[in-house]
């Protein structure tokens, strides 16, 4: 099978991605072997791919929000999936299910967690295994691309939500409007909350009140109102500072990314005082992705996806760093 490969961090205009083939890989004892249909293209590949995040596998095959069907089922998986079930691999594939944050429910925050496409080969390919338990159904009514990006960027964007504590009807910040602030604000808005967006792509601007969104303007820009709660997508340390000036008293940021470039100095007064917080988020818990994709299949998300071919894998993520699309892109076998 054909499968890209991070064969030597770096910038990603120096090609650090390599297309082989390899063979295709077995399931083992409790795994799946899912033939791909889509792979999402999150920027957490770009921060592997860049070496923003230390590679954790020599020569890993990026990529964790894969759809795909189920061919061969491995040893004791058990009896929720079977062949030719339509399945998701998403970004958590183990924890260890006995330290402390896994029994009190935050197996986000095991210390032995592993995930797909860092720790195990993902979906840059035509093939992938996944264990049983970490595999998700999926809902109906969507495309295999309009699935994949709600597997990582909707997943995250949906717990960034919910660590914001956004009150019932109050008023939401979204600073950066990609591939999962743009699945975030439509639940905010389902849920009935008013959104205003903050974004230096005028395209992604346009975007956000397509959607519904009360406003949209630049990244470091006030928004109208002053905001009960607010999401930090864009991995840009600086606009953690006009977010928190943005927020109304007692009001909470929450900082969706895996990587951050550096915040600089808060004053106190400005930014945290009034009872001000910054939480950040970490992965997700299995439960976030269930509760997350039955919501999606009981409210119909507009997905906005740019499909490239699975030979393109590299300029899908250049396009990605130099901002050249607004929404997700998905990779096609």
């Amino acid at each position: 099978m054909r499968a890209w490969r991070v064969t030597k961090p770096g910038p990603i205009d120096d090609r650090p991605l390599t297309m082989e083939q390899v063979r295709v890989p077995e399931p083992g004892p409790g795994e799946l072997l899912v033939r791909i249909l889509a792979c999402g293209v999150c920027r957490t590949d770009l921060h592997v791919t860049e070496g923003d995040l230390p590679v954790h596998r020599p020569d890993v095959v990026p990529g964790h929000e894969v759809v795909g069907v189920v061919t061969e089922l491995g040893p004791d998986t058990g009896t929720e999936f079977a062949t030719g079930d339509r399945v998701g691999i998403a970004w958590l594939r183990h924890t260890c299910a006995e330290c402390r944050f896994c029994l009190r429910g935050a197996e986000n925050l095991c210390p032995s967690s592993r995930y797909t496409g860092w720790d195990a080969d993902g979906g840059y390919a035509e093939f992938a295994v996944v264990p049983a338990a970490y595999a998700l159904p999926l809902p109906e009514g969507y495309a295999d691309i309009e699935l994949a990006p709600l597997l990582c960027a909707g997943i995250i964007g949906y717990r960034a939500l919910r660590r914001a504590a956004l009150p019932p009807g109050g008023r939401l910040g979204i600073y950066g409007f990609g591939g999962s602030a743009h699945l975030a604000a439509q639940v905010a808005l389902a849920e009935g909350a008013e959104v205003h967006v903050m974004t230096r792509d005028v395209e992604a601007q346009r975007l956000a009140l397509e959607l519904g969104a009360s406003s949209a303007q630049g990244a470091a820009e006030p928004p109208p109102v002053q905001l009960d709660s607010a999401i930090l997508f864009a991995p840009a340390g600086e606009l953690v500072l006009p977010a928190m000036a943005a927020l109304d008293r007692g009001g909470v940021l929450s900082v969706a990314g895996i990587h951050l470039s550096d915040i600089p100095p808060l004053n106190y007064q400005r930014h945290l005082f009034q009872e001000r917080e910054i939480r950040s988020v970490t992965a997700n818990t299995r439960e976030d992705s269930r509760e997350f994709l039955t919501f999606a299949g009981a409210h119909r998300l507009e997905v906005t996806v740019h499909p490239y071919p699975l030979a393109e894998a590299d300029r899908a993520l250049r396009d990605l760093s130099h901002g050249r699309f607004a929404g997700a892109a998905v990779l096609v076998p």
